[in-house]
């Protein structure tokens, strides 16, 4: 199939840092390469692909101070996508743009999707999705979907890593971890308050965007220079992911929000970590538990489960994501999708203005 990969441009495919969504987004196009496909990735021009790279703009845009207007952009990426279907450069094309690209691209002919990355629970997510009730739309899960039933769901992909890209790493486990994005609703201070209640140090490995600055400084700052047990470690790369969760005890993830997918589980289970989580969004769904890791209400029963961490085999837990969460699993599951979508889906009137 010749595909269509729409990602944002705010960060590079894959992002240097943070920046999940760009991230699954490279490693879904490098398997469907591998796969024998012919893919062109709309993306900023510093992204990496074995396929077909069209970049709009140079440079991804949180790192480039001279753009304050992102959406004028990806305005100007949808055009040059919905012109090449015009001279149908491609069979199927695949959308990571929420809802941006659905009025201009329900009125044309080339069967299309859109993975839906972030959540679904606001108010004003009601009027998009029932104005656009028909547009086809995959969720990576199913908790993800409650908020807006009325949407035309095709299907459920959780999403997938490379099979080698994280591996166990020889480790004593010492600590538990904290990985990905300090801000409230990630429960950074709730895992303190685990660490602290165990007796157990804990290492924090995240990143702190500007509009969570405050949070960082007038709440987690704070707690961490006043606790010997807690050390702040900064983002990191995925190079350096393997060795900081092979040493973990388990990763902690007291989220306070419905999380469509929280790719940082599966990134712990590729290094055979386990996970002690709270009950929001798909947390259920992608943990196994007692397998992979515990799924629980508060910090008194995740302080209660901690104990039992190292009584987890490791190498199970490696073996199942094996099973359920790579990036392979991944683009075949989107391949039967498209497949299905370019056969079921009603052939639309093209548009043609009275010049042509």
């Amino acid at each position: 199939m010749r595909i269509a990969q729409v990602a944002p441009l705010t960060e590079a495919v894959p992002p240097k840092l943070y920046g999940g969504t760009e991230r699954v987004v490279h490693w879904l196009t490098e398997e469907l390469v591998a796969l024998g496909h012919d893919v062109t990735l709309f993306a900023s021009g510093d992204s990496q692909t074995s396929g077909k790279l069209d970049a709009l703009w140079p440079r991804a845009l949180r790192l480039d101070g001279s753009v304050r207007d992102p959406n004028a952009l990806h305005m100007v990426m949808l055009e040059r996508v919905r012109q090449k279907c015009d001279d149908e450069e491609f069979d199927f094309l695949h959308f990571h743009l929420d809802y941006y690209p659905w009025s201009l691209f329900y009125r044309q002919p080339t069967p299309f999707v859109t993975t839906l990355h972030g959540r679904l629970d606001l108010p004003e997510h009601q009027p998009v999705f029932n104005t656009f009730s028909k547009v086809p739309v995959i969720s990576i899960s199913n908790a993800q979907r409650r908020p807006v039933p009325q949407a035309n769901w095709v299907t459920t992909i959780h999403h997938g890593l490379p099979e080698n890209l994280l591996t166990p790493t020889p480790a004593k486990q010492e600590y538990l971890a904290v990985l990905g994005r300090i801000a409230p609703e990630k429960g950074v201070d709730r895992a303190i308050k685990i660490a602290t209640h165990c007796g157990i140090p804990l290492k924090i490995a995240a990143k702190v965007d500007r509009a969570d600055q405050d949070y960082y400084d007038e709440l987690i700052r704070p707690m961490i220079e006043n606790n010997p047990l807690v050390e702040f470690i900064g983002e990191i790369s995925d190079h350096e992911k393997s060795e900081f969760l092979s040493g973990a005890l388990g990763l902690l993830l007291p989220i306070d929000w419905p999380e469509p997918f929280g790719l940082v589980m599966i990134e712990a289970m590729a290094c055979g970590t386990p996970i002690v989580a709270f009950n929001r969004g798909s947390v259920p769904e992608i943990i196994d538990e007692g397998l992979t890791g515990f799924v629980v209400e508060d910090v008194i029963s995740a302080a209660g489960v901690v104990k039992r961490l190292p009584q987890l085999d490791r190498a199970a837990i490696r073996k199942r994501f094996e099973t359920r969460f790579t990036a392979r699993r991944m683009a075949l599951d989107y391949l039967a999708a498209y497949r299905s979508l370019a056969e079921t889906q009603a052939p639309r009137i093209k548009l043609v203005s009275s010049a042509e």
